[in-house]
């Protein structure tokens, strides 16, 4: 790691102190932070005088900071995903957006298909099993319910699923080319929409990285009602999950009951800011809201009710054998197959992986107040299931402590001029995990590049792990397990 140069979460750096290291070196640097604790949050390429020049962002759990490193593509570049598969969808990425080739990567197929590419979505050669009594099973990317575009290509023998394929990219948006430019409130409106379920969490990340640039305090009585706001985020999402797992295994009570606990959650964020998804809210240097002493009590008496009824219809969920016998041992993602391939979120914990932004790179109030990584380790649906449902009583506790003893004072300190040449990494752990945002300033101080990394992106490729000799028919249960996001992979 000593290539590296680090700032911590939610920090910026000018872009001349990123060393550019030979193709060897940079292989190297990586490799070895990953062997050493370390996981890839982003890589990248940005054209960078008449060059492409290649970045990696290395979340160095161990050390609690961000390593940045470079180099400039060659022709001759190697594929790492052989010795670090955490990168084999970054490395397609690229591919797909410039036109690299990464010698040595086991199959450099299209991630996203932008519009102006070669390969329009489907257009492309699936992984095969070989054998006459292997059968392929293609779901979507049109749904039989009204959700969005996504393919699943199955090679089953029998009932058995012995490999799935993900393919994605049919609403391909272009979001990060519409974030550069000069910086305005058009790009927070942008930001809200990369994962509409994720609007607080990618609004916070975006505000962090400009405010790391500018250099801008928010102010505290802001920090504390941002982390509200993202906890209350998390509480809903994950009230939705075990709902609408319940309502995979047949269990209609916990279904409605949480589905309507879910809905009081998204009415106190909307009593908070006038929005139920926490749009509009957050906004670089604080927030664009305030909430008086009669809406602080108002969610802190209803967010105890929500933990009141949920504690009962969950309960309910995991007290019930038929329940308990879908759940334990479908699904299973071990750990080592967590960590290797760079799951995030509670995917990642439910594997046993103690890896939490909040405690592993704390940013803005998460700094001052703690709260206890939420962990399980078999890795199946059942676990997936209880690592939501200790986040969702952890989260309550922590936002009712803060709503006890919010402080007072401004929320807005408006940030000043983008400096030139800058660069910035802010890791927000939203409901599904890590979100990366990576802003890259030009020499006019100018919005040059704005990368994003939706925890999506991790692990779609730890769903297709997970259905690994399942029986075809538990494939609704392991995807709502995981629930992750179409959009905020295709961007």
């Amino acid at each position: 790691m000593r290539n590296f140069p680090f700032i911590t979460n939610s920090g910026s750096i000018s872009i001349d102190e990123v060393p550019v290291l030979s193709h060897a070196d940079f292989k190297k640097a990586i490799t070895n932070a990953v062997e050493d604790g370390a996981r890839v949050s982003a890589m990248f390429a940005c054209p960078m005088h008449n060059e492409l020049r290649l970045f990696a962002v290395i979340a160095c759990v161990p050390m609690g900071q961000i390593g940045i490193v470079s180099a400039i593509h060659s022709e001759q570049a190697v594929s790492l995903t052989p010795d670090c598969p955490q990168v084999h969808l970054f490395e397609r990425e690229m591919a797909e957006r410039y036109g690299i080739t990464f010698h040595g990567h086991p199959w450099l197929k299209p991630v996203r298909f932008p519009a102006a590419g070669t390969h329009p979505p489907a257009k492309m050669d699936y992984f095969r099993i070989q054998g006459d009594e292997i059968h392929e099973v293609a779901v979507g990317p049109v749904h039989a319910g009204i959700i969005e575009p996504g393919h699943f290509r199955f090679q089953c023998h029998g009932e058995t699923v012995h490999h799935l394929e993900i393919s994605l990219g049919y609403q391909h948006r272009g979001v990060e080319n519409a974030l550069t430019g000069k910086l305005d409130q058009r790009k927070i409106r942008i930001v809200e929409t990369i994962a509409g379920d994720t609007s607080v969490g990618h609004a916070t990340g975006f505000c962090s990285a400009v405010e790391a640039l500018c250099r801008t305090d928010v102010p505290a009585r802001a920090q504390v009602l941002r982390v509200v706001a993202l906890e209350l985020e998390r509480i809903a999402n994950h009230l939705g999950d075990l709902g609408a797992l319940a309502g995979d295994v047949g269990f209609l009570p916990v279904m409605s009951f949480c589905g309507r606990i879910r809905g009081e959650v998204l009415n106190i964020t909307a009593q908070m800011c006038g929005n139920r998804f926490g749009r509009g809210l957050v906004c670089p240097g604080g927030l664009s809201q305030n909430i008086d002493q009669e809406t602080a009590l108002f969610m802190h008496r209803n967010l105890k009710t929500v933990l009141k009824d949920a504690e009962e219809a969950v309960g309910l969920l995991f007290e019930t054998p038929s329940v308990l016998s879908r759940f334990q041992g479908t699904g299973i993602v071990s750990s080592s197959l967590a960590s290797e391939t760079g799951l995030v979120g509670p995917a990642a914990r439910a594997s046993g992986i103690e890896s939490d932004v909040r405690s592993d790179f704390p940013s803005g109030f998460y700094r001052m107040a703690h709260i206890p990584v939420s962990m399980w380790d078999s890795g199946d649906v059942f676990s997936r299931a209880l690592v939501k449902w200790m986040e969702v009583q952890r989260s309550v506790a922590f936002a009712l402590e803060q709503l006890s003893g919010l402080p007072g004072g401004e929320i807005l300190c408006p940030p000043g001029q983008l400096p030139a040449d800058g660069m910035s990494v802010s890791l927000t752990e939203t409901w599904r995990g890590e979100a990366c945002h990576i802003i890259i300033t030009d020499k006019r101080g100018e919005l040059k590049q704005c990368r994003i990394v939706d925890p999506s992106f991790h692990n779609w490729f730890g769903l297709a792990c997970a259905m690994r000799g399942q029986q075809i028919s538990d494939f609704p249960l392991c995807n709502k397990s995981f629930n992750l996001s179409y959009c905020g992979h295709d961007l």
